[in-house]
């Protein structure tokens, strides 16, 4: 299967400060990719020169297989939902479906329709009387109809209510069944991305800690508990993310490919949050230890 995105060591600066760093990865077409990070960790970035709409400072990125924003073809072939799911206040839900169809040469008309009747909204009605919920609709609504390859959305949810987030979401997994796109979605939600995604990124610090289809990311990560040990006692195979420590007990999150069989641990999976916040908390872990070398 093709690759929707490729990224070979791309970085992206604001001045002196880099907001996404030595960022690789390759992604195939047909998944719902979660993008998942604390604030400025690069995450926005990232969607933008996916999107086209920034160029990189460092490195490459190829997004279905050309240079993202290289020609309208190109353009015509992503669509881009931008945080708190912009629309025009003083047009109508018409008025954005017309502009819909100006604007991009693979519009379907016949689905935005549809879908705009199924969501029960009056096409009369303005933008800016809508709530929040309808307007995070419309503004799926018309990247859906844009007829994408690729459909990328910045925090789409992160404002609405949760009966509003699980009807947005649950249109999204519609439609991607439906028309067999890809996705990539940022959320600070995590139990939203557990619903809907099949392949995580998580982004700290503007670098990828840790990337992967979700089944398999679960299946190599372990939570060990036990008697305290230091973490240059185990295994060269069990690559530690995350580790704390009491006087008598030690808990780590491991990475390993290898059956855990050491007796004096009690092995639990980690669910989808539990992961990545044991590759945020790494973060911690990590400065923790810088400011102990410095000592």
């Amino acid at each position: 299967m093709n690759a929707v995105l490729q990224a070979q060591g791309l970085g992206r600066k604001y001045g002196k400060r880099w907001a996404l760093r030595e960022f690789t990865i390759d992604i195939p077409a047909g998944h719902v990719v979660g993008l998942v990070g604390p604030n400025g960790a690069g995450k926005t970035t990232l969607l933008k020169l996916a999107s086209g709409q920034l160029e990189p400072t460092a490195g490459g990125i190829i997004v279905l297989g050309s240079r993202p924003g290289d020609t309208p073809a190109q353009l015509a072939r992503v669509g881009f939902v931008a945080q708190d799911t912009p629309v025009y206040a003083g047009l109508s839900v018409a008025d954005h479906l017309r502009l819909g169809a100006r604007l991009n040469p693979r519009w379907d008309a016949a689905m935005a329709r549809d879908r705009i009747a199924q969501l029960g909204l009056d096409p009369a009605q303005r933008a800016g009387k809508l709530s929040g919920g309808q307007r995070a609709q419309l503004a799926l609504t018309l990247g859906l109809a844009k007829r994408p390859e690729l459909l990328i959305l910045d925090e789409p949810v992160a404002s609405l209510d949760p009966l509003a987030r699980r009807e947005f979401l649950q249109g999204l997994m519609e439609a991607t069944v439906e028309h067999e796109f890809s996705v990539v979605l940022s959320s600070h939600l995590v139990s939203d991305l557990e619903r809907v995604c099949d392949f995580l990124i998580v982004l700290v610090d503007s670098r990828v800690q840790v990337a992967g289809e979700v089944d398999q990311l679960l299946a190599t990560h372990h939570r060990l508990t036990g008697p305290r040990r230091d973490p240059d006692r185990l295994p060269a195979d069990q690559r530690v993310v995350c580790a704390r420590h009491t006087d008598r007990q030690s808990t780590y999150v491991v990475r390993t490919d290898a059956p855990i069989h050491d007796p004096a641990w009690t092995v639990t999976q980690l669910g989808l949050e539990d992961l990545v916040l044991a590759y945020m908390d790494k973060r911690t872990m990590d400065q923790r230890v810088a400011l102990e070398v410095q000592r």
